[in-house]
């Protein structure tokens, strides 16, 4: 195309029109009059996204080990085996050693919080359909994924459901600026609110503004109403900073995540929640203080020079 006036002016309408969509898209959330549209566009664009990574990936299709899962006790124990076999097949190369690790802590979670998980893969990432933090998975409708269902890896939160096509969907990942949780301190009942920051520590303001809470101290998710969008007991991080209260109703506190969401590869979707809360059982052993070594000092008297020996007989 020439650069014409009339080929500027079009430029300009499409990119004026671009930023309507976003800002309605944006304060419309859950009810976003475009919701419809972006559906379509999962439908449409997502099975290209996972023919792609298919195509780079060789060993993507191993992941689908894990994504019979749904009926939680039971299929535990076969999940493990799977998993062994899975790991006997993948090789001895870095990066299929970390995934076959990955696998293990996700099915480590998935038992200790009694979770039915769907195993996927991250294909894709960015804000292809809107969202400034996300990532696409390799599973959907078809698998029994719907909006609104927890995402998780074995290390605690990863984020929400919020677009679901055929064999893909959308998760918005819990440091985006739009995501908030709910969350309780662990070995407390001390509620609150997280909230992402992009590539800051969650922020986290308390209900209770005179709470005794220090730094290391580690926050699960409190659970939503029907276990959507969130399930309980989910780790979301440790406190890196608590704010002074100063008199406030709230108290505000940094929490840097138990996931780095610069290298997501294996999650799982919960689609079935526990039976009961899990509370603080989910959450990793905190590392045992390492001894400071005690060293002792024996001071040993020094032998009398000879004239001072001869002088006192």
């Amino acid at each position: 195309m020439r650069d014409t006036r009339e080929s500027r002016l079009l430029l300009v309408l499409l990119i004026t029109t671009a930023f309507a969509l976003i800002t309605v898209d944006i304060r419309g959330g859950e009810d976003s009059p475009v919701d419809g549209a972006r559906q379509a566009a999962a439908t449409v664009f997502g099975p290209i996204e996972n023919g792609v990574a298919g195509a780079v990936d060789p060993i993507g299709n191993a992941v689908s080990a894990v994504r019979g899962s749904g009926d939680r006790y039971d299929r535990l124990a076969e999940l493990e085996r799977e998993n062994a076999a899975l790991k006997a097949e993948l090789g001895s190369d870095d990066r299929n050693r970390s995934r076959a690790k990955q696998l293990d802590k996700l099915l480590k979670v998935a038992g200790q919080g009694q979770y039915g998980i769907k195993g996927a893969q991250v294909i894709a990432i960015g804000a292809a359909q809107g969202f400034s933090w996300t990532i696409t998975i390799d599973v959907g409708a078809n698998d029994g994924v719907k909006r609104d269902m927890t995402v998780l890896n074995g290390d605690g939160l990863v984020g929400r459901v919020t677009t679901v096509g055929p064999n893909t969907a959308t998760v918005l990942l819990a440091s985006d600026p739009d995501f908030t949780v709910g969350t309780r301190m662990e070995a407390g009942d001390e509620l609150g609110f997280a909230s992402g920051q992009g590539d800051r520590p969650l922020r986290v303001e308390l209900l209770n503004g005179k709470a005794e809470i220090k730094k290391g101290d580690r926050l699960v998710t409190f659970g939503s109403q029907a276990d959507k969008p969130f399930v309980p007991g989910v780790p979301v991080g440790t406190v890196s900073r608590v704010d002074p209260s100063g008199g406030d109703l709230t108290r505000t506190l940094y929490v840097t995540p138990f996931v780095g969401f610069t290298k997501l590869d294996v999650v799982g979707v919960v689609v079935q929640a526990p039976e009961k809360d899990p509370r603080d059982t989910v959450l990793p052993e905190k590392p045992k203080p390492t001894p400071t070594p005690t060293v002792t000092v024996t001071v040993t008297p020094s032998a009398p020079a000879d004239g001072q020996d001869q002088q006192e007989q």
